[in-house]
This record gives structure tokens, C-alpha cells and sequence, in this order.
């Protein structure tokens, strides 16, 4: 049975076999929600990496399953245990979906809850995401927009901000110290130049593409180096600018083989490199973890708490996002060819809701969709 005042039927870009593209087609809303659940009628969503490694197989999605796990949307109907929001917020969805409650991780820090073994799923990667009009997503897990943050701005936030968010929370670093972002120009790089700079923190960012180098030094980057000069010289053109010492920590967002080594080696002995890419295998020489006593910490995503603080620190320093938009679902092929062409700068976001985000543009005083 329907829920009251939504359609039977949305429009969704489902994966329905593994390595083909994207089926968009009319399929049954949600009909159902779990006690904390919301559902969110589709304002925006936006393309991430980890997308092509659910079209690939690699992260055991069930089929079907919309794609996307970057959205945002209005409440339209809540669970009966939600109370942090009502119909008619605008909300960014987390990821995990009905964490068990019980488990080591759920009982312990803040800042590990998201890790819980136990979890239902992730939207978008083993369960439906926002490649669709309506989505669920779990309460609990998600975050409100402030007024001053756009649901262009918002969606990308979802996956990319609160992942490069959590890895430099995660560094631990106070202002005046550097950071080196390998991979800066990329989705989650620009939104890490813009978030360092914020912070207080001397930003050193390295990119292997034009278009990315480019856009990191747009927003902000203190030194650019281009990856393409090899690693000796990228350890230089850091050592120049760091007295020698290299930087305090290195976040590797770049799934290129070398990316991880590369970090190690700009990275200053006992420091710290934070590990966000996902390649198959990363590779650090071992003299570097021994001779250098550089440690590597993985990080993935970030609790609710830091995804609130996150938006509202987007709301205060006027962070952007570097998009390239895509007007309703019907357009996510062309998104895709874009992305796959290795030129596209920022993020891919599809516009679900294109009379909504006219609307938005318009009170914030730019053009239409």
C-alpha cells in the first residue's frame, strides 16, 4: 500500500547486471518505512567513485538496486520513533542503514559507531540509493541542511565532504600545520582544499591531471605539484616548502597504484598518512613505515555528529562545490560518459527535481536550471 500523498510509481537508475549501464525505468516507491526511517522526495544526487566499483561487483550488491549514495531531499514521511525531524526539513542521507545497536562498535566511541559489522546496509551500495525520485534513508544517520546550504551543495557532501571531512578529523592537526592532499582536484579533493584552508591548515595539493591541478589551486592550495614529475621530484617540490621536514600529514584520495607510496614519502618522519582511496592492494615501501616511522590510518566516512558539523561548517566558510550538473535521471548516461572521460573537474550531480533547484537558484540569486 502506498504511503499517503506519494505516487505508486517513480522514475530510478537501477544496477541490474553487473558491468552494464544503468536501467532507467518506472518501478514501484517505497511503500513501507522501519520505525526510524524518513523518506525523502529526490532533490539532487550525485555521482561518486565507489559507484563504479557497485556496477563492477565489487562491493556484493543484491540486484537490483538504484544507484547513487550521494542524495538529498524533503522529509515526506517519517517512521513513528523519529523525532530530530519533520516533514518538509531539508535533509542529506547517510549511508548505513539500521545499525544493530549492540555491537562493539555501536556501544563505543562516537567516532566508531559507523563502522558497526552488524549494519543493514549502505543506501546506494547494498540497499537502494538516490538515483531515483524517492529514496529511505535511516534518521538516525542523517543530517539537516542549513539555510545556507544548497541541495547542490548538499548532495555531493553526502559521500565525498563527510569522507574527506572524517579523514581530516582524523589527522588530528592544529592550524598553522600542512597537509598534503594526493589527488586534490578530484570530487573529494577540492572539497578537502576548501575544508584545510578553513581549518587553518597549509594545503600542498597534488593532482596528476590539468583540469585538477588547476582546481586546486582555484580554491585555495598554498603549493600545487604535478604528480606526472615523478615521485623524487614531487618529495623536492614539497621539502621546499616544508624546511626539509615534509608535511605533517598526507590524506591519499587518488586510487593510482603510487598514490599511497607517494604520500608516504612527502609525509614527515613519525607522521601520518590517512588512507581514503580504495584500490585494490595499497602499497607503501617498507621503509617508510620502519626507517620513518610514518603510520597509515585508514578512514572511512564519519559519524552523524561530524556530518552536522561538517554542513554547518559548509554553511559558515562558504564552501562550493565544483559541479557539473545533469537536468533529470534521463541524463545519467551522459554524466557517466563525462566521468569516464578522465576531464571532468569536481562532481557529476543529477538534478531530480529540476522546478525545485530553479526555484533554490533563483532565491540565492543564480541563473535556472
Amino acid at each position: 500500500m502506498a504511503i499517503e500523498g506519494v505516487p505508486e510509481k517513480m522514475l530510478a537508475a537501477q544496477v541490474v547486471e553487473f558491468n552494464k549501464p544503468y536501467k532507467i525505468q518506472s518501478i514501484p516507491t517505497p511503500t513501507s518505512l522501519s520505525p526510524h526511517d524518513l523518506l525523502l522526495k529526490v532533490k539532487v544526487a550525485s555521482l561518486c567513485h565507489t559507484d563504479s566499483m557497485v556496477s563492477a561487483g565489487i562491493m556484493g550488491t543484491p540486484l537490483p538496486c538504484i544507484a547513487s549514495h550521494e542524495g538529498c531531499g524533503e522529509v515526506i514521511a517519517l517512521g513513528s520513533s523519529v523525532t530530530y525531524f519533520k516533514k518538509g526539513d531539508r535533509v542529506m542521507a547517510g549511508l548505513p542503514m539500521h545499525r544493530c545497536g549492540h555491537c562493539p562498535d555501536c556501544l563505543g566511541p562516537d567516532e566508531l559507531k559507523h563502522y558497526c559489522r552488524n549494519v543493514k546496509g549502505y543506501v546506494g551500495v547494498t540497499l537502494d540509493g538516490a538515483f531515483a525520485e524517492y529514496m529511505v534513508a535511516d534518521a538516525r544517520e542523517s543530517s539537516q541542511i542549513p539555510e545556507g546550504v544548497s541541495y547542490e551543495t548538499a548532495a555531493p557532501m553526502a559521500c565525498a565532504g563527510v569522507t574527506i571531512w572524517g579523514g581530516l578529523v582524523r589527522a588530528g592537526l592544529k592550524a598553522g600545520e600542512t597537509v598534503a592532499l594526493v589527488g586534490a582536484g578530484g570530487g573529494l579533493g577540492h572539497l578537502g582544499c576548501q575544508f584545510a584552508k578553513a581549518m587553518g591548515l597549509q594545503v600542498v595539493g597534488i593532482d596528476a591531471r590539468d583540469e585538477g591541478l588547476e582546481l586546486a589551486r582555484q580554491l585555495g592550495a598554498h603549493v600545487v605539484v604535478d604528480a606526472r614529475v615523478g615521485k623524487e621530484k614531487v618529495v623536492e617540490e614539497v621539502n621546499k616548502v616544508t624546511n626539509g621536514l615534509g608535511v605533517d600529514s598526507a590524506l591519499t584520495i587518488s586510487d593510482a597504484p603510487e598514490a599511497a607510496a607517494l604520500a608516504c614519502a612527502i609525509t614527515k618522519m613519525h607522521g601520518t598518512m590517512i588512507q581514503i582511496a580504495q584500490p585494490p592492494d595499497v602499497s607503501v615501501p617498507f621503509a617508510e613505515l620502519i626507517f620513518r616511522d610514518i603510520r597509515v590510518h585508514g578512514s572511512l566516512l564519519a559519524p552523524r555528529r561530524e556530518a552536522q558539523r561538517m554542513l554547518d561548517f559548509v554553511a559558515e566558510h562558504n564552501i562550493t562545490v565544483k559541479t557539473n550538473a545533469f537536468l533529470g535521471l534521463e541524463e545519467i548516461p551522459q554524466l557517466l560518459e563525462l566521468a569516464h572521460s578522465g576531464k571532468m573537474a569536481g562532481k557529476g550531480v543529477v538534478i531530480v527535481d529540476g522546478d525545485e533547484i530553479r526555484k533554490e537558484r533563483e532565491r540565492r540569486g543564480g541563473g535556472g536550471v
